[in-house]
């Protein structure tokens, strides 16, 4: 165990992703993606003075929005979107942020599409922490996506590579155990429940939603998943979607920070906004976990029983996009074909 900060404020910072689908080439999506990053340090270098002094607890994790360098691919091939919209690992974006999170002594979390060295047909949608020393401590790669590839559709090759600790990662840090979600992940419980089983106190949850004054899926699930995992969830929005033809704003709100009980500490209405802020007490969830009663939900979760179901044969196979040893390139087509697929096996199954 580290060194614990117990009382610290997390934000979501809600803002805008400029969007890089029009863009030629790689050096011209690289601008606007340089640029946003500059913005993002000229918004946490003055938050953070800001924050401590109202509050006299400094801040030391924020939270960005899901693909908030590019916004998502439109149409766009694999080959197309890679060239523009996905980083490298050890690129100049990771550089920048790097930077940042080191001159201001905090934890960055957000969401990009990268490009792993090893795998580089394709991208993943990867979910990073990058640590006040500016190393990225965390990588989590996006599983369950309609329209990108996963590590489940080249898994043998990827765990070859990475091994099974690679697929749930958690990083214990001073401000607590750290763990990543992404965006429609949040309705899945079995991803964050893998979280939580390696102890995950806060759950970064960076996303990309349509924002609404309703409880929305995504809304019930940041609650549900901070109650039944017992943990911190803090979840940062787009404030918009610019250079797209979608109007801009219809992704505005919804940043917030929920505590372990499921209730709300802070939210954002539109716009770029750091108002999602609250301070996270991770001594006083470690005592709730450690507390006998009925509310005490990790501790009286029996596993085993689930176990035979979920090792029964599935429908949605990995591998797909595997041929031996060798990545296959999926045309945008495939992503729709397949899920046909796993539909009509669920209705021969009598699932549905």
């Amino acid at each position: 165990m580290v060194d614990q900060i117990n009382n610290f404020i997390a934000v979501s910072l809600q803002i805008s992703s400029d969007a890089v689908n029009k863009c030629n080439d790689r050096k011209e999506s690289s601008i606007l993606m340089i640029n946003k990053i500059k913005k993002i340090s000229t918004y946490i270098s003055s938050i953070d003075p800001f924050l401590t002094s109202f509050n006299g607890v400094k801040p030391k994790l924020y939270v960005l929005p899901e693909y908030f360098l590019s916004s998502f691919p439109m149409g766009e091939s694999i080959e197309k979107w890679k060239e523009i919209g996905a980083i490298t690992m050890d690129g100049p974006e990771y550089e920048a942020l790097s930077k940042i999170a080191n001159d201001c002594n905090c934890f960055i979390s957000g969401n990009v599409y990268e490009i792993d060295k090893n795998f580089t047909e394709l991208y993943f949608q990867t979910s990073f922490v990058i640590g006040p020393s500016g190393e990225v401590i965390l990588r989590y790669r996006r599983l369950i996506s309609l329209f990108a590839p996963s590590p489940y559709d080249v898994w043998d090759k990827y765990l070859d590579h990475y091994g099974k600790d690679s697929i749930f990662p958690v990083v214990d840090t001073e401000i607590g155990k750290i763990g990543c979600i992404a965006s429609e992940e949040i309705l899945y419980p079995e991803i964050s429940k893998c979280l939580s089983r390696q102890g995950m106190e806060i759950l970064c949850h960076s996303t990309s939603e349509v924002g609404s004054p309703l409880l929305t899926p995504k809304e019930i699930c940041r609650r549900a998943r901070a109650i039944e995992n017992m943990c911190y969830v803090v979840s940062a929005n787009s404030a918009s979607l610019q250079g797209i033809k979608l109007p801009p704003d219809g992704t505005s709100g919804m940043s917030k920070v929920v505590d372990y009980k499921g209730l709300v500490l802070a939210e954002a209405s539109g716009g770029e906004t750091y108002n999602a802020n609250a301070i996270l007490d991770i001594e006083g969830l470690r005592k709730a976990r450690s507390r006998t009663g009925m509310t005490n939900l990790l501790s009286r979760q029996p596993y085993n029983l689930y176990a035979d179901f979920y090792n029964a044969p599935a429908p949605l196979k990995p591998n797909a996009m595997l041929e031996g040893n060798k990545v296959k390139i999926p045309n945008r087509e495939f992503f729709i074909n397949r899920q046909k697929s796993v539909i009509e096996k669920l209705h021969d199954e009598g699932v549905i």
